[in-house]
């Protein structure tokens, strides 16, 4: 015959069942913010209820869920290193995309030797710090390279400031040279079947891209799609303007996949881009945008403007080739003020 369970006995199975919600209360009342513990799934989480001839009866909870890592996150600031950390952080940190030993080529936007504060060209304390991260992840080597529109790569490199950044961080500036490129197919080309690609980007373990984003006089905006024309030599650029230039960047995107995204926000070019010397044209943001899916990255950049991913070409196009996503508000988007 069972015995019946005196209080002290009732007392000791209620708080094995309910301690962790009584603390979590606990703490929360005291406005320190909990996160659940997630249960193996041979052990749910219990509370103990008492039926009515006194013996404890067990209510299964279901185990807490882990947590959605951010298809895109933006930060917003002003202090650079501490704005591209926590962003990397929200997706486990650089070595999520940098892993050790790896061979990276940073990407940067160094149109022409125009000094940063124009917003020509990639912010240099950015691209410096992203460096600084890659070398701490274990990179075996850090390259930084573009291949100018207007003037060589050694004066534009030094103007945009760049130069000094990446050396500083450890990294090495690479001018891109003829012997460099090769005629590569493009598989999924609709225009664009073949062009010539600068190798040493393409063969790297890691590729990261990161533009500014500013006014462009033929695309409307120059993003991350489309500095990756900055990988191609200028005949191959005249061609692809030629064709069909939204048509042809979506091409080339297919090709050329960067690992990850990193858009330059923190100062925009709102008009007279590519190149421009007018400070009047340039808005301080303090905003970077993050995201290994380029098209995600570069449908929220449009918000900047004003504008909406189907105001820009190549963004749609990408996005009905399957390279990536344009509809920003259906991902999981985390926006963090610092």
């Amino acid at each position: 015959m069972n015995k019946r369970m005196n209080r002290r006995d009732f007392l000791k199975v209620l708080l094995a069942g309910t301690g962790g919600l009584l603390l979590q209360q606990f703490l929360s009342a005291c406005g320190v913010r909990t996160r659940p513990t997630p249960t193996p799934a041979s052990q749910s989480a219990a509370a103990a209820t008492m039926t009515a001839s006194g013996v404890a009866a067990v209510e299964t909870l279901p185990a807490a869920t882990p947590l959605q890592q951010p298809d895109l996150v933006v930060v917003r600031g002003s202090d650079i290193e501490a704005m591209l950390r926590r962003a990397l952080e929200a997706f486990g940190g650089i070595q999520t995309f940098v892993p050790s030993g790896a061979r990276v080529v940073i990407k940067p936007n160094i149109c022409a030797a125009v000094p940063p504060e124009y917003a020509v060209t990639t912010n240099p304390w950015l691209v410096g710090v992203l460096v600084r991260l890659c070398l701490e992840a274990g990179a075996s080597q850090v390259v930084v390279m573009d291949l100018p529109i207007r003037g060589s790569g050694e004066t534009a490199y030094t103007t945009s400031g760049i130069r000094e950044q990446v050396e500083a961080a450890g990294g090495r500036m690479e001018v891109m040279n003829a012997l460099g490129f090769q005629a590569v197919a493009i598989p999924q080309g609709r225009r664009l079947k073949a062009a010539s690609v600068y190798q040493p980007a393409r063969e790297a373990e890691v590729l990261i891209n990161v533009p500014i984003a500013k006014d462009h006089s033929t695309t409307r905006l120059t993003l991350g799609m489309k500095n990756l024309m900055g990988l191609v030599p200028d005949r191959d650029r005249g061609v692809m303007h030629r064709m069909d230039i939204h048509q042809t960047i979506a091409d080339l995107a297919s090709l050329i996949r960067p690992k990850l995204t990193i858009i330059d926000a923190i100062r925009i070019l709102t008009a007279g881009g590519p190149v421009n010397n007018d400070l009047n044209a340039v808005e301080r943001r303090d905003t970077i945008i993050v995201s290994p899916d380029m098209v995600a990255a570069d449908s929220y950049a449009t918000s900047l403007f004003g504008l909406t991913p189907d105001d820009i070409g190549y963004i749609s196009l990408a996005a009905n080739m399957g390279l990536g996503r344009k509809d920003w508000q259906a991902l999981h988007v985390q926006e963090i003020a610092l």
